[in-house]
């Protein structure tokens, strides 16, 4: 069995490839949306809620994985860090599929990077003007209580257990777009115009993550990108290219 943690939208290629040679297949993912995404491919079961060590570690024994696959977001760090510890641990093969950033290579003075949200708030605080987070909900709690002169405005998926989590968490509801990317330039400019926004906060996820379209949106606009720098692993093996990654899983089940 192979095992797969999905988290990008590049899960759908890498199982509908897979799916041409096997669908002796196990998959998690953190959301019952991402897994409604899934439905429509074959496999032998699916789990939807976010699996801390311990519960990754029943799944694979429960699924019998012998090879896990970890197309989690890049910036899911604790996930990575629990698929490697427990690929270790039961003497599993361990896979990285790692979609590559898009803003390594570019340099502007418009273009701040920070390593973390706390660092990223710090900055927020010296701005003259409203903050734009697209960075998701998982973190916004941080944002809550800051000491900060201006409105923090969040984008984040119109799901109904995002909203209730942020709006429990303290978030007013002015202060929430409920929108499914991808969103074009011309979209992300408007929303700059519209909240008078003169930062936005972002991760560098890549070409498929829209990260190009900010970028774009932000230097028509004269304002700052604020970019949160994607926490680097090690791999053993690890594949960019969705095609790849299938060859090396049709290999080993020869």
């Amino acid at each position: 069995m192979i095992g797969f943690i999905l988290g990008t939208s590049e899960g759908k290629k890498i199982l509908s490839l897979i799916n041409e040679y096997t669908e002796d297949i196990a998959i998690t993912t953190a959301t019952n949306y991402g897994g409604e995404l899934l439905k429509k491919f074959k496999f032998k079961s699916l789990n939807t809620k976010p699996l801390n060590k311990e519960n990754m570690i029943k799944w694979i024994k429960e699924n019998k994985i012998k090879i896990l696959v970890d197309a989690s977001h890049p910036y899911a760090k604790e996930v990575t860090n629990n698929a490697i510890e427990c690929s270790k641990e039961l003497k599993i093969n361990y896979v990285r599929y790692e979609r590559l950033g898009a803003l390594e290579e570019i340099q502007g003075e418009d273009i701040i990077r920070v390593k973390n949200y706390e660092e990223a708030i710090e900055l927020m605080k010296s701005l003259d003007g409203n903050v734009l987070n697209t960075t998701g909900s998982n973190n916004i709690s941080k944002f809550l209580d800051i000491n900060f002169n201006y409105r923090v405005l969040h984008r984040i998926l119109p799901s109904y257990e995002v909203l209730r989590k942020i709006i429990q968490a303290g978030v007013k509801i002015e202060d929430i777009i409920a929108l499914k990317g991808p969103i074009s330039y011309e979209l992300e400019k408007a929303f700059i115009n519209q909240y008078n926004i003169k930062a936005v906060l972002t991760k560098d996820s890549g070409i498929q993550g829209g990260v190009l379209e900010k970028l774009k949106a932000v230097r028509e606009c004269n304002i700052k990108l604020i970019v949160i720098e994607n926490p680097k692993f090690k791999y053993d093996l690890e594949f960019n290219n969705e095609e790849d990654l299938i060859k090396y899983l049709i290999s080993k089940l020869k």
